[in-house]
């Protein structure tokens, strides 16, 4: 038996904000019942549209599927809209004080609901997150980042990135956890296990990218706000465009107000359900460590 803790029973138990809202702003779909579990969440803001008045859900799955669309249905219900766009499967698993680990591709299923149901508000898709679940198997993919990994649960190798990157997985026993790829008939665990490693390859050749400038010297200057703003073009000209674009996605510099830098995700990413992972894990994180600390990244 799993060892639950009680905020979890509690929410297993007694649910909260459980049903449909027929007028519904917003509704965000993910899983496939045919794998075992599913979640469908509406949302419905308030008179000004900015902030979410009710949530409701609907979920198959088991006690920690539906604890964790509970939980999130809390954690979001009165928010804004802006506040809720991080929400992390974290977020929802620190929220019910913890789950198995084998359990907590439950809360990234809850964490998916929510981002396909806040693209579906921004009109960028139908609402169903498509990153790992339910894809075409015949869908031509010349970058092979579609392509069905994991066929017993129709995981892709999308979304095995997307979970790894999120939540710094680095085994293939965690990555079954997290999104259930491998944990059917196991046959796919040689490609995941290729996945990790070149994954963390990746990371190894930035980190020593990085970490060779400050070997080398002192510290460098405090950059001056013309030579941020260039430095910040030039970052997103020749590194982050380039690896949105191997993915059918790309990326655009709206603005840069003191410490603000505005873009817009284009193509495979505007509609994707990890959007503001990709912002704030990835574009941001790389803008922090490459021109300031102090950079913060917004979807404009």
């Amino acid at each position: 038996m799993w060892d639950y803790t009680e905020k979890v029973m509690d929410h297993f138990l007694h649910p909260r904000n459980v049903g449909e809202i027929a007028d519904a702003d917003a509704i965000g779909e993910v899983g496939n019942i045919t794998c075992g579990d599913a979640l469908k969440l509406f949302l419905k803001l308030d008179a000004g549209k900015t902030r979410i008045a009710d949530v409701k859900f609907q979920t198959f799955g088991c006690a920690s599927a539906i604890a964790s669309a509970s939980a999130l249905t809390e954690l979001v219900k009165g928010k804004a809209i802006v506040e809720v766009e991080t929400v992390t499967n974290d977020d929802i698993a620190k929220y019910l004080g913890s789950l198995p680990e084998e359990k907590m591709h439950c809360s990234v299923m809850g964490m998916e609901a929510l981002q396909a149901a806040l693209a579906h508000l921004r009109g960028e898709g139908d609402g169903k997150a498509t990153s790992g679940h339910d894809h075409d198997h015949g869908k031509y993919d010349p970058d092979g980042v579609d392509r069905v990994v994991c066929y017993c649960f129709s995981v892709t190798e999308r979304h095995i990135r997307e979970v790894v990157a999120a939540n710094g997985l680095t085994t293939v026993a965690q990555v079954t956890h997290y999104c259930k790829a491998g944990g059917g008939c196991g046959g796919c665990k040689k490609d995941i296990q290729a996945i990790l490693d070149a994954l963390a390859g990746a990371a190894a050749t930035a980190a020593a990218a990085v970490a060779a400038p400050a070997a080398a010297g002192p510290a460098p200057k405090v950059l001056t706000n013309l030579q941020k703003m260039m430095k910040i073009q030039q970052l997103i000209n020749d590194e982050l465009r380039p690896g949105l674009q191997a993915d059918g996605g790309d990326l655009e510099l709206l603005d840069i107000d003191g410490d603000r830098v505005v873009v817009q995700l284009k193509g495979a990413c505007a509609g994707c359900p990890g959007a503001q992972t990709t912002l704030k894990r990835w574009v941001e994180a790389r803008l922090r460590e490459e021109v300031s600390p102090a950079l913060t990244v917004v979807a404009g």
